[in-house]
Parts: structure tokens; sequence; C-alpha cells
């Protein structure tokens, strides 16, 4: 039976395909270090997860509001003005199931086929399969070492065409963990609004960045403060570990809060109510305690990893400042990234994830290291690393 072209067009996602692989391995009875795949290890903070156990008590759990409990986008619009500085009303707030959920209303909202959108060179693989589902044509900006692999003021300018509708801009970025300076962001931003265009960000792990030196304790401000009327895309998944539960927001400008409800009304009516109610915990003091304390443990394992691929030679050119990546230039190996990825897990039973997922520019060279679990694992998963390497 015929498929549709969208469909066949769609690459593989390699972190989840190594992933298959890896479990096939475990399941034949081998101990394999899954470095593959970005999903915290934590699991959802406790309070979360009693308030989550009380719904299941045989009350109601009705359909909310497609776009999302009033209360919880009240809760998270008060996040942003304490956590990320920046006053955000609620009525801008859109809850969405999971934030691929989120990215693919964005898509769906703002582009017609033939536009055209840019997207950083290497970048997160399915943003672009979201604006290319609605007919775009994604242009992948190649990004370099010098600019920490991430869009500037000048590229997007270069790039920019008649046919631009919308640039995406993720910091922190996945696959690199790496964040763009809030003056560079802000000017982005301001290239795309002068040529009218639409700036979609990805704050996703926001969370998870470094404190920048305005606020010692927080991580940096969104860049709402800058472009009050970008779209801002973020989640439950990384920073509160809600993977599993399918929660994320939007926030959006007042002349696409109307044009989110319809979409979400008919995509998929409104988000989880289970979780909705349960992630109200989330913004209460004793989850944001559990949040940051594995905020700063995050920081720690990255420690670990580059003392730990920098004594294997494995080169990480740009030191990561937020997220939970590492992207290593494995070139010196004499391998593809890919070669090295299906090595690396047939030989030492440890899963990467290549480079080729995340674009084209040094697809060949780099492989993105996740490392989202426990110590132990990572202590052991680059001990294979170096027997392997040897």
């Amino acid at each position: 039976m015929r498929i549709s072209r969208r469909a066949a067009a769609i690459s593989p996602f390699y972190a989840m395909e190594y992933g298959r692989r890896a479990a096939e391995l475990i399941a034949d009875g081998h101990d394999v270090i899954r470095f593959n795949i970005g999903e915290p290890d934590f699991g959802a903070p406790p309070a979360f997860l009693a308030a989550a156990r009380d719904l299941c008590d045989g009350r109601p759990l009705p359909y909310t509001d497609a776009l999302g409990s009033p209360t919880l986008r009240e809760a998270i619009a008060r996040f942003y003005s304490d956590h990320f500085r920046c006053d955000v009303p609620a009525r801008r707030v859109v809850v969405t199931s999971g934030a691929s959920a989120a990215l693919l209303m964005a898509c769906a909202a703002l582009v017609d086929p033939g536009d055209e959108v840019l997207i950083a060179d290497p970048s997160y693989p399915c943003n672009r399969q979201f604006a290319e589902s609605f007919g775009a044509a994604v242009h992948l900006v190649p990004t370099t070492v010098s600019d920490r692999f991430q869009l500037t003021a000048d590229s997007v300018s270069a790039a920019w065409t008649d046919a631009t509708r919308v640039v995406m801009v993720a910091t922190p970025s996945n696959p690199t963990g790496t964040s763009v300076p809030a003056g560079e962001l802000a000017a982005i931003c301001d290239v795309a609004r002068a040529r009218g265009g639409r700036r979609i960000v990805d704050e996703i792990y926001l969370g998870l960045a470094d404190p920048d030196g305005s606020h010692p304790d927080l991580p940096p401000r969104s860049v709402l403060a800058a472009d009050p009327d970008a779209i801002v895309i973020n989640s439950f998944s990384k920073y509160f570990g809600l993977t599993g539960w399918r929660l994320g927001w939007a926030i959006v400008p007042d002349d696409l809060v109307e044009v989110f409800e319809r979409l979400a009304q008919n995509y998929y009516i409104c988000p989880p109510t289970p979780s909705q109610f349960a992630a109200l915990t989330c913004f209460g003091e004793e989850s944001l305690a559990v949040a940051e304390a594995r905020r700063t443990e995050f920081r720690e394992r990255r420690t670990l990893v580059l003392e730990g691929l920098a004594a294997i030679g494995l080169d990480v050119p740009v030191v990561p400042d937020g997220a939970f990546y590492v992207y290593i230039d494995v070139s010196s190996t004499g391998l593809t990234a890919s070669r090295f990825c299906d090595r690396a897990l047939t030989e030492a039973h440890v899963a990467l994830t290549p480079g080729k997922d995340f674009g084209v520019a040094g697809a060949d060279r780099f492989v993105r290291l996740s490392y989202s679990v426990n110590r132990s694992q990572l202590s052991e998963g680059i001990s294979r690393l170096a027997r392997f390497t040897r």
C-alpha cells in the first residue's frame, strides 16, 4: 500500500535507533551503557509522584481547556517571573502535550508550503521534521566551533532570503549543550524582526543552563526579556524530569493565542489532565529544590565526562554550558562518526548518537554523548570507551 511522500521522506531518529539496538543487546544479556538518549535518570520529583498517586482515586479527570488548566498556566507565568526574570501574562501561556506538540503547533501556525525556516546545523532533528511536515523548506545554517555551534546575527542575516519566514534557535542546544550569549540572541531576534520574520526560541534546556552572571543562583533570563513577541518553547521533561508524562508549554504573542487554541482543539483536544494537575507541585519549594539539586549534579557529571574524555584523547572542541550533552570530535580515531558509534555499541556496549542525526555540517566527525545517566555508569562507560579507542 502507498504511504505519503511526507512519511517516506522522514529520516530515522538515530538516537532512538541506537536505543533500539541497545535494547536488543540488553535483551540478549549484555550490559549496555546508554549515552544515546537525552532522558534524565532521576524521574519525576517526589511531590509530583505523590500527587499523581492521589489522582488515581477514581475522581473524574475530564478534558481541560485546550490551552491547558488556567491554574497551571498561571503557575508557569509565575515561574517565568521568578526563575527566568521575565514577566509573562498567563493568557499567553499555552500548555501542550509535551514540547513536541508546542513545536508542531508553532510550525502549523507559521509556515506554508515553500516558506523557508532557518535552523542551526547541528540541531535537534525533529525541529526540521516538524517544519518540513508543513511544507517548509528548511535551510540548515552551518555553525562553527568559534560560534559555539550556534547561530549568530551575521549568519542569520546572510542566510535570510525573501522566502524566509521563521528562524528557530535552541539555547542551550541539543546536541551540543551550548548556549547563545544573551546579546547575540537579542541581535538574532532583531535581524528576524526587522525582516518581518517570526522567532521560535527553544528554551527546553534553559532551566539546566549555567548562570550567566546576571544572577549567581539562577539560569540565564528568557529571550522574552529582549524580545517579548518571540515564541518560546519549554517543557517539564528535562528540568523537572517528567519525560513520559508528556507535558510542555509555549509562550506566544497575543495574536497567536487564539490560533494555538484552535490548533490544539483539533490536534489533541487538550494536554493530559492528570499530568497537568500533578505538575502544579513542580512549582512548590520542595520540587524546585529537587530540580536545582539535579542541575548541580548535571554540572558535576559534565566535569567527570570532560575529564574522562580528555584522558582518552577524545576532543570536545566546545565546552557545553547547559543541558546534559557533549559533542565529541572522533576524527582522530580514523573512524567516521557513524562507524565509531556502530563499533562502540557492538564492541564496547556503549550507545552513542552519530552527528548525522543532527545535520550535515560535521556529521561525519561528531558524536553526541548524553550524561543523563548516573555517575557509576558514566565512569564505566568512559572506561569502556578508553579500552575501545586503544
